[in-house]
C-alpha cells in the first residue's frame, strides 16, 4: 500500500512539473511566381519566401519556478518550390539555441541571430521582403550595402535585456574557435518603442579568423525608425558599411524611405526608396544603387495572407552603362 501511495505521489508531482513545459511546432510557407529580370535577360520563377523565409521548427520553454523560465528554439530553413534544404548539411540553419529567460532577461546559446539581424528589417517598408528596394531579390541584392553581414552566426552567446519603459537591447559574442574563414561576430541592437513611435540601432563587427591577408574587420551601422499616423506609418533607415571586402576605405552609406498605407482592415499599401553610395580610396570607382518598390498584401486571415508587387533598381556601373534590375511578384504566405 505505501508503495503504491509513493508511486502515485511521484507520478503526480511528474504531471505537475509536465503541466510547466511546453514545445509548439511551427513554421511558415511562402511561395510566388514572377518575373525576374537581372539586366539581360528575363527569367519566370515559381519561388520561395518573398516575404518570409520559408522555415519550420520546435520551440518551447520550462516553468523552472521563481520566474526562471528554460527555453529551446530549433528551426530549419527551407525551400518551399523545391523542398530543398535552405543551407544543405545543417539540420536546423536558422536556430539551435538553449538558454533561459526571466526578470534580468533572457540568455541564448548555439545558433540564433544577431542582435543587429533582430533590427535591421524593422523600419524596412514593402514589408521588408523581396519587393523592398531595400533588401530586394534582384541585382542579385538589394540597395543597401549593410545588408551583407553575418546573420546567424554558430557557437553565439546573446543576451536580451528586459524592456525599460519601452528600452530595450540586446548583445551577442560568437566564438570562431580558431576556424579559418570563420568569423568571430560582436553584434549590439537597441529599440525604443512608445505609442505610435519606434526607434532601432544596430552595429555589428566581423572579424575573420587568421586571415593574414583581410586585416580589417568588416562592419554595419544601423538606425531605423517609424511613426504610425494612423492613416500612414512613415519608415526611414540610415546605414554604414564600412571595410567592405576586410579592406579599409572601401565603405558605403546607405538611405532609405518609405511608408505603409491601411486601405481597408484587409488591404495594406506600401511604397519604398532606397540609395547607396560607396565611398573608395582615390582612383578606384565608386558604385551607386537605388531603386524603388511597391507592394501590397490582402489578408484572408490570421494566419494567410495573399502579397504582390514590384520593384526596380539600377546599379552604375564603371564601364558601360548603368545596370536595370526588376522584380514583379505575386505570392501566398501561410503560417502554423
Amino acid at each position: 500500500m505505501k508503495k503504491s501511495l509513493v508511486a502515485l505521489a511521484v507520478l503526480a508531482a511528474s504531471g505537475a512539473s509536465f503541466a510547466q513545459s511546453s514545445a509548439t511546432v511551427y513554421g511558415i510557407l511562402d511561395l510566388w511566381v514572377g518575373s525576374l529580370d537581372n539586366g539581360t535577360t528575363s527569367t519566370t520563377y515559381l519561388n520561395s519566401g518573398g516575404v518570409s523565409s520559408n522555415r519550420w521548427g520546435i520551440k518551447g520553454s520550462e516553468d523552472l519556478g521563481g520566474g526562471l523560465k528554460a527555453n529551446f528554439k530549433l528551426e530549419q530553413g527551407f525551400s518551399s518550390d523545391t523542398g530543398a534544404q535552405a543551407k544543405a548539411g545543417l539540420a536546423f540553419s536558422r536556430q539551435s539555441w538553449v538558454g533561459f529567460s526571466g526578470g534580468f532577461g533572457e540568455v541564448r546559446v548555439g545558433r540564433t541571430t544577431t542582435p543587429f539581424d533582430d533590427i535591421s528589417g524593422s523600419a524596412d517598408a514593402v514589408f521588408d521582403s523581396d519587393l523592398s528596394p531595400m533588401y530586394g531579390a534582384s541585382a542579385p541584392n538589394g540597395v543597401f550595402a549593410s545588408a551583407n553581414y553575418v546573420s546567424r552566426p554558430n557557437n553565439a552567446i546573446f543576451y536580451q535585456a528586459p524592456d525599460f519603459g519601452g528600452f530595450s537591447g540586446a548583445i551577442s559574442y560568437s566564438l570562431d574557435e580558431d576556424v579559418a574563414g570563420a568569423a568571430s561576430v560582436t553584434s549590439l541592437g537597441f529599440t525604443y518603442e512608445a505609442g505610435p513611435v519606434a526607434v532601432q540601432l544596430g552595429y555589428q563587427s566581423e572579424d575573420i579568423a587568421n586571415t593574414v591577408a583581410l586585416p580589417d574587420d568588416y562592419s554595419v551601422f544601423r538606425l531605423g525608425g517609424s511613426y504610425d499616423f494612423g492613416v500612414a506609418k512613415v519608415m526611414a533607415n540610415y546605414g554604414k558599411a564600412n571595410s567592405i571586402g576586410n579592406q579599409a576605405g572601401y565603405d558605403a552609406t546607405d538611405y532609405q524611405v518609405g511608408a505603409d498605407f491601411p486601405v481597408s482592415p484587409a488591404v495594406v499599401v506600401s511604397v519604398s526608396y532606397a540609395k547607396s553610395d560607396d565611398s573608395n580610396p582615390v582612383g578606384v570607382f565608386e558604385q551607386s544603387r537605388d531603386g524603388y518598390g511597391i507592394g501590397a498584401t490582402y489578408t484572408l486571415s490570421k494566419r494567410t495572407f495573399l502579397y504582390g508587387g514590384y520593384h526596380a533598381i539600377t546599379t552604375t556601373q564603371a564601364v558601360g552603362g548603368d545596370i536595370d534590375t526588376s522584380l514583379f511578384a505575386v505570392g501566398i504566405n501561410h503560417r502554423f
